[in-house]
């Protein structure tokens, strides 16, 4: 008897955190905004939730993975220079004993291409990154985003 009371236990608690929804605290989304010419920017925003953060894309030997963008290749666009961020701070992580740079609350990154038609435009983007807060590090995480630039966003000079 007590063996199945151990076994049932187990069985619920399992179940129960099986019900959990997955921690998801960092939302992201691609826009697009025009530049004159046939340029653009593809513009990559994180919204990360209260006491959590994402890191830099700056490499580091600390041990937080930092975000990295992957564009799939197509031949409409053509990248000019790397993705760009802007407000990453300095700050001292616990978990791993160094220094490192973070976003908090929200993270913009920046990717300029130009197009090289005037058509529609559909980008595939893969992005990995890694999220933290005060009490534990969720496993990296990809996520796949997929923009469409209308044929109507050409700025003229």
């Amino acid at each position: 008897m007590k063996t199945l009371f151990t076994f049932l236990s187990i069985l619920i608690t399992f179940f129960s955190f099986a019900q959990q929804p997955a921690l998801n605290p960092v939302t992201w989304k691609a826009t697009y905004s025009p530049l004159p010419s046939l340029e653009g920017e593809i513009i990559i925003t994180a919204t990360i939730d209260d006491k959590w953060h994402i890191y830099s894309q700056r490499p580091t030997d600390a041990g937080p993975i930092p975000t990295s963008f992957s564009i799939t290749p197509n031949k409409n666009i053509e990248l000019l220079g790397k993705v760009e961020e802007t407000n990453a701070h300095e700050e001292y992580v616990k978990a791993f004993e160094a220094n490192v740079y973070v976003f908090d609350k929200n993270a913009v990154f920046k990717q300029k291409i130009k197009r090289h038609t005037k058509d529609e435009i559909k980008i595939k983007i893969t992005l990995e990154y890694m999220t933290c807060n005060d009490m534990q590090c969720l496993p990296p995480k990809i996520v796949e985003l997929e923009l469409v630039i209308p044929s109507t966003s050409i700025v003229k000079k």
